[in-house]
Formats: C-alpha cells, structure tokens, sequence
C-alpha cells in the first residue's frame, strides 16, 4: 500500500485527504490510521480528530477558501507537530479539499 504513496509522503507521517468544507476524511495512510483510528474514515474532521487544537482546523478551512498551501506548527497529545495542508482540486482547477501532513518537529532545531 505504502508504494502508491507519493513520495512526499513516507509511511511513517500521516497524511490524509479530506474533502468538502466539513474535511470529510476519505482516505488515510496507514500512519494516519494508526495515529487517529480507522473509525476515522468517512467523518469529518473535527469530528474525527478531537485531540487537534483549533488552529489546525482553521488553517484546514483558510487553505480550503484561499487554495493555496500552508503549514504551522502545532501541539498534539504526542508532541509538537508540522501541519501541512495543501489544496486538492479538480480538473477544472477548483479546490474540493485538502492533504494533511503531520510531522514531528525535533525537540531542539538548530537555526543558521
């Protein structure tokens, strides 16, 4: 399964695609699954996703209306997190969703 992942996406970040101003969850690694249950499937996301702060959803809904990719970090139950969220659109080009990408951020980050 791990193979059709793009190869932005390791096996070991959850990721997933939500769809629709609710972020209905309809696909998820198996990182993702792992992190968040696989009743996660087919719910929205705030629904889904309780243990995320607001701000994660409030970037999930400004990169929804602005079409355009965002990331911030983020605190979670299991540290401190990179949230990415990228637009998804059709054909067309109108964004139906987005992908988010969660990865820990390290504990100390040296700055150049």
């Amino acid at each position: 399964m791990t193979d059709a992942l793009p190869p932005t996406i390791g096996p070991g970040h959850p990721a997933a695609f939500h769809r629709g101003p609710g972020h209905i969850i309809v696909y998820a690694t198996p990182a993702f699954l792992a992190a968040f249950g696989s009743t996660c499937l087919g719910l929205p996301a705030r629904e889904a996703l309780p243990d995320l702060p607001a701000r994660a959803f409030a970037l999930m809904d400004r990169v929804l209306q602005e079409g355009r990719p965002l990331a911030r970090r983020i605190e979670t139950p299991h540290g401190q997190r990179r949230l990415v969220v990228v637009p998804r659109r059709d054909p067309d080009g109108e964004t139906y969703g987005v992908t988010t990408h969660l990865v820990a951020v390290a504990a100390s980050v040296e700055i150049r």
